[in-house]
Order: structure tokens, then C-alpha cells, then sequence
């Protein structure tokens, strides 16, 4: 089970990766030039193998979190990627989300990470989501109601909107569900029903639960593709990067399917990547990607670091 940690964080870097040269392309220009390889430049002006800021806040928290769950800390390594690019692809910064430059301003100013995010509904991009697959690894046995207070704090750091947050509890749901070796389909259909039975019991706006239907009905698995849109809005994200995972058969096409519907590619491309790399383990991730993948080595020796931490907080508790 904890060997699939690997899978998940090279998963998500190699899915970002695809996307970083072609992010911004609208969905008809890959019908006929779709990514079907690592490509380089293009948008971000970047080697082949480079990741973006989705991987790379991914990264920070994860290293967070090996130590223990601290808030500050998670906070302090964004601030070092935000100004100094720790843990950046090529050590730098080169993009970076509106909502997450400005909570990160915030806490650089010293403001406490606890009150850094962004409340507003026009701050519901996919900054949070993009890097949530460590802390639900690391929280997968706490309960349900544990567990959304963690996801929330975590999210809350960049975007504390309900709308981002419950995004990334329903996400960390699933991500937990295939950690503990359920069928996909079956991993998906406990997720959206444990959430949904979480969210009546806890009296969430109904307003902003109807906006989640697709996914709190199981729904976004027969979606057609033109019902799905993958901009940065992290509803449309989270969309987006089930409907590939579920409907594609193995990691490749999952991510080359997530990064062909066009717009926010490397995003849309990590969240697959993650769910894909960890469902389908390290070695369905093609070979020549991983030879020009940014850091590889670094990725490998974090994931081993991440393990040893939940083995020893499992072992812990036995």
C-alpha cells in the first residue's frame, strides 16, 4: 500500500510536465495537434520535463509533513518556493496563481497561515487542489470530520473558500480510497457517497453542494467531453481530472486525455497524474518521460522520505 506513494509523486510531476508547454491552448487546437509526447518551450519557454508550481507546492508540502503537521511550516516552505524557488523544476519560480501570490505575500509579511487565504467566491481558482494529494495521504486514516478540518486548513493557507476546500476533501476521499487498493470505480462510488453522507450531516449550503452534483452523484463518469471544462476554476478542475482518470484505462492515456482537452493543461494534467501514478503504480509511467523529467532522482528520494513517515506513523499506532 505505501509503496504507491511513488507512483503518486512521479505521476503528478510527469502529468504537470505534459502540460507546462501547451497550458492556455484552447480544446480544438488538439484535435488536430494533440500531446501525444514530453514536449518542451511552448508557453512557459521551458525544457521538456519541466514542471510548474503545481508540483512544486505539492512537493513543499509533502516535505512539510514528513516532520510532522505544522501549519507555519507548510506555509514558511511556500514562501521559500514563492521567492527563492525551493523545490522549483529548474530552481526558480516561473508561474504562479493570483490568489496564491497574495496568501503568500501575507504570510512573508507575517501573517499566520491560518488567516492568509483568499474568502472571496472570485478566489475559487485550483491552487489548493493542485497540491492536496500529499496531506491526503498523509491524513488517510483520521475520520471523516478530522480529516476535512486538516483539508481545510491546508487549502485555507491559498484558498479558503467552501468551494475550493470541499473540492479538495472530495478529492483526498478518492485519493484515500485507491491508497487503500479499492477498484477504481469502486474507490470513486465509497468517496462520493461517504462525502455526500458527510455533507448532509454537517448542514453545508445547499446552494453550493448543488454545484458539486457531477461528482456527489457519480455522474462525471458518462459526462460527454463537451460537458467538460478544464480552465482554472477548481470545480471545473476537479471535473476535468476524474472524467480522464475514470474513463482512461492506464496512466498514459489518462494524462494525455486530461492534457488534450486544452486550457489549464499542467494542472489538469498533475491532478490526473497523481490519481493515475498512484493507481497504476510507478512503472506504467513511460520510460522516456521520466528520463527528461525535472528532478527525477529529487521526486524518487522525497517519496522514500514521505514512506518512511507514514510507515513510522502507522507502525505507531499498532
Amino acid at each position: 500500500m505505501i509503496e504507491k506513494v511513488k507512483g503518486c509523486f512521479l505521476g503528478l510531476a510527469v502529468g504537470d510536465a505534459l502540460g507546462v508547454p501547451v497550458e492556455f491552448r484552447d480544446r480544438s487546437y488538439f484535435k488536430t495537434q494533440p500531446v501525444k509526447s514530453m514536449l518542451g518551450y511552448g508557453t512557459w519557454n521551458q525544457p521538456p520535463g519541466t514542471w510548474s508550481d503545481d508540483s512544486s507546492m505539492s512537493f513543499c508540502l509533502a516535505e512539510s509533513l514528513i516532520n510532522k503537521y505544522d501549519l507555519k511550516d507548510i506555509g514558511s516552505k511556500f514562501v521559500r518556493w514563492y521567492q527563492e524557488g525551493y523545490w522549483g523544476a529548474r530552481f526558480k519560480l516561473f508561474d504562479i496563481g493570483g490568489t496564491t501570490r497574495l496568501s503568500l505575500a501575507r504570510i512573508a509579511h507575517g501573517e499566520d497561515p491560518l488567516f492568509s487565504g483568499e474568502f472571496a467566491e472570485e478566489s475559487n481558482g485550483n491552487g489548493s487542489l493542485m497540491r492536496i494529494a500529499p496531506a491526503a495521504l498523509y491524513f488517510n486514516e483520521l475520520p471523516d470530520h478530522e480529516l476535512y478540518d486538516r483539508i481545510k486548513e491546508i487549502s485555507s493557507i491559498t484558498h479558503a473558500h467552501f468551494r475550493s476546500v470541499f473540492s479538495c476533501f472530495f478529492f483526498s476521499k478518492f485519493v484515500i480510497q485507491l491508497f487503500k487498493g479499492e477498484e477504481k470505480f469502486a474507490a470513486f462510488e465509497i468517496a462520493y457517497q461517504s462525502v455526500a453522507d458527510f455533507a448532509a450531516k454537517n448542514n453545508f449550503n445547499v446552494n453550493e453542494l448543488q454545484l458539486f452534483e457531477k461528482v456527489l452523484t457519480g455522474a462525471i463518469t458518462s459526462t460527454a467531453e463537451e460537458s467538460i471544462e478544464s480552465g482554472g476554476y477548481v470545480l471545473h478542475t476537479l471535473e476535468a481530472s476524474l472524467w480522464s482518470f475514470l474513463n482512461a484505462d492506464t496512466y498514459t492515456d489518462a494524462v494525455l486525455m486530461a492534457v488534450n482537452l486544452g486550457g489549464d493543461t499542467d494542472t489538469t494534467g498533475c491532478i490526473t497524474g497523481a490519481l493515475a501514478g498512484l493507481y497504476h503504480g510507478s512503472d506504467s509511467i513511460p520510460t522516456e518521460w521520466l528520463k527528461v523529467l525535472a528532478r527525477e532522482k529529487d521526486i524518487i528520494k522525497l517519496s522514500e522520505d514521505f514512506t518512511e513517515s507514514l510507515k513510522k506513523k502507522i507502525l505507531g499506532k499498532t
